[in-house]
């Protein structure tokens, strides 16, 4: 997951969204997203059910700008294209392959809890509880939610969306705690 939110920042600091005829141009900003799967059916896996299982995708969205991924929007694997930067997103797309079904593209390890036995995520620190996601502009640096009118913060004393203090990333299974975390301004990540 370290390397993942890394490759996030990487994405977003060589792919720069910026366009000067789009003033939307900031909604398509690298981001990674962790949700728990609400709708996984056996719609597009038939025999598998992936409802209430936490997993992540990475992506950069078109201009529809929903907040969702889906699968146009989604990074693909760098060691093999076939494959997107995804746990599966409720149903955009199918999460196994025993089936030898050809629309199997997601990452077996971005299911967190069929990988590593995740049961809980908590947001803390300089990041939104409510808020999973986390973007990076074009100098790598990091954002927990994202202003829907512009770019870039206006001053105020509102909720900083830029990072301003680490963000804390816990993930809880039956063993234990790990929290991840991600530094304001260079978007470093460690684990703590």
């Amino acid at each position: 997951m370290v390397s993942d939110i890394r490759y996030t920042q990487h994405l977003a600091m060589t792919d720069d969204k910026f366009d000067s005829n789009d003033p939307n141009w900031f909604k398509r900003r690298w981001q990674i997203k962790f949700s728990k799967n609400l709708t996984f059916t056996n719609t597009k896996c038939p025999k598998k059910k992936y409802k209430n299982i936490w997993a992540y995708t990475i992506f950069s969205e078109k201009p529809a700008y929903s907040g969702n991924p889906n699968i146009a929007e989604m990074a693909k694997n760098p060691l093999n294209s076939n494959q997107l930067l995804s746990g599966g997103y409720n149903n955009t797309l199918c999460v196994n392959n025993v089936y030898n079904n050809s629309n199997q593209q997601s990452m077996n390890n971005m299911r967190l809890k069929d990988k590593y036995g995740i049961t809980n995520i908590t947001f803390s620190g300089g990041c939104r509880s409510n808020i999973r996601d986390i973007y990076f502009d074009h100098l790598g640096r990091p954002f927990n939610s994202m202003n829907k009118k512009y770019a870039y913060e206006l001053a105020s004393p509102a909720w900083h969306k830029l990072l301003t203090s680490p963000c804390d990333i816990k993930l809880s299974n039956s063993s234990g705690n790990i929290t991840i975390q991600i530094e304001p301004e260079t978007g470093y990540v460690h684990i703590l």
